[in-house]
């Protein structure tokens, strides 16, 4: 743990502190920012105080009292309740503005992992009680150069997988094999762990109505053969097998045709437009040394599709933080799900996935976007149109038409 970079996120906010607490696991995000080692057993609660200024105090149980033993700053001990009450009370002393791992009203459910109760004990000694889910994306969100290296190798090997299952598709079309949704999900993980990727679920292959389940998972049990004029999503993430690595996440569409079904070529332009726009709205503010929040990039994508008739089948949000888990714990590009006020940081990433559903066809794009000190860097060779595998020269870039009204 770098005590060095809790200080300088608490000197970019508006807290005098952030309490880390945590009772037998239960607060993941706790020991995410204190480098702690996540199988470590602890069975008493422990709280570990950083001032904005200052050395660091650890309160831990005299069962336990090794708990924050790798940590800086000094230790004191509680055995009884009482204890622990007068103990926490007397280190939040003074303070006005203490920071938890705690959401208002639950709105960004990924950071509200401190119990209701710690919640009143800490504001009954008179502190008001702020989520830190800025501190968390400041410490944690933030990609090294290392990182941002591991992220392009990570986005070039999806890349070349997009290429080889698209051949993959094309082969067995024109062959006349016999190819299931679950037999190319399967193709697809052999081939990500022999580029050495890594990833914590298997990729999405989803085909026609399947298509319109956002998180569609074929299994062997319940497979959909790929015939010729199927519409295929491809949804893949990956990182390289390397420690701190972060991921990469991408979305590609195409017809097993010769020509892209005017009605799907349509919607995926139209989706595709509101991937664009996103990211032009992100890279104007960037560039111009603007604050953006992640609401607002989801507006700047949402408002496209609405303003076609589309946005009750826009259910879910623009995109999510990346990081060392494929969805990370920074800013998401959000005001569906949740209205996302953190702001996009430098040395930190996105994907872009705008999407629409109906009852028997689903589209979605996704690219990712890093965030950097002037400029952001799109990942993921953004699709133009949606691709007909089996059109004659295989570059099967359709011509949209203007999108069916809902």
């Amino acid at each position: 743990m770098s005590l060095d970079r809790l200080h300088q996120a608490l000197a970019e906010s508006d807290c005098s502190g952030w309490l880390l607490v945590d009772f037998r696991g239960s607060n993941p995000l706790a020991r995410r920012a204190l480098g702690l080692d996540p199988t470590r057993l602890t069975t008493r609660r422990w709280y570990y105080f950083v001032p904005r200024q200052g050395e660091p105090v650890k309160l831990v149980s005299a069962v336990e009292p090794t708990a924050l033993a790798d940590l800086p700053g000094q230790t004191r001990l509680y055995r009884s309740w009482q204890e622990r009450e007068s103990a926490l009370a007397l280190l939040l002393a003074g303070q006005t503005r203490v920071a938890l791992e705690y959401s208002p009203r639950g709105a960004n459910p990924a950071v509200a992992w401190v119990d209701a109760g710690t919640v009143e004990l800490v504001r009954s000694f008179g502190v008001e009680v702020v989520s830190s889910e800025d501190l968390l994306q400041r410490v944690l969100a933030r990609w090294s150069s290392q990182q941002i290296a591991q992220h392009r190798e990570a986005a070039r090997r999806l890349l070349a997988l997009r290429d080889r299952a698209f051949a993959r598709l094309r082969a067995a079309a024109r062959a006349g094999e016999p190819l299931t949704d679950w037999q190319l999900q399967q193709e697809l993980l052999a081939w990500q762990a022999a580029s050495g990727l890594v990833a914590d679920h298997p990729p999405i292959v989803a085909t026609d109505s399947n298509t319109a389940n956002p998180h569609f998972q074929p299994t062997a049990a319940r497979q959909t053969p790929i015939l010729p004029g199927a519409i295929v999503l491809i949804d893949c993430w990956g990182k390289l097998a390397e420690p701190g690595a972060v991921y990469a996440d991408f979305t590609w569409m195409a017809a097993v045709s010769e020509r892209v079904p005017a009605r799907a070529a349509a919607l995926f332009a139209l989706v595709a437009a509101a991937r664009d726009a996103a990211i032009a709205f992100l890279t104007r503010a960037v560039e111009a040394g603007q604050p953006v929040r992640g609401f607002e990039v989801d507006r700047a994508a949402r408002q496209v599709i609405e303003r076609a008739g589309y946005g009750a089948a826009f259910v879910h949000r623009t995109g999510h933080n990346l990081g060392e888990e494929v969805h990370g714990e920074g800013v998401n590009l959000d005001d569906l799900e949740t209205h996302d006020e953190r702001q996009l940081l430098p040395g930190t990433a996105v994907s872009v996935e705008p999407g629409i559903y109906l009852e028997d066809l689903g589209v979605r794009s996704e690219v990712n976007v890093i965030v950097h000190a002037d400029r952001v860097e799109v990942t993921g060779d953004p699709q133009p149109a949606l691709v007909a595998l089996l059109a004659p020269d295989n570059a099967g870039a359709s011509q949209p038409a203007s999108p069916p009204r809902p």
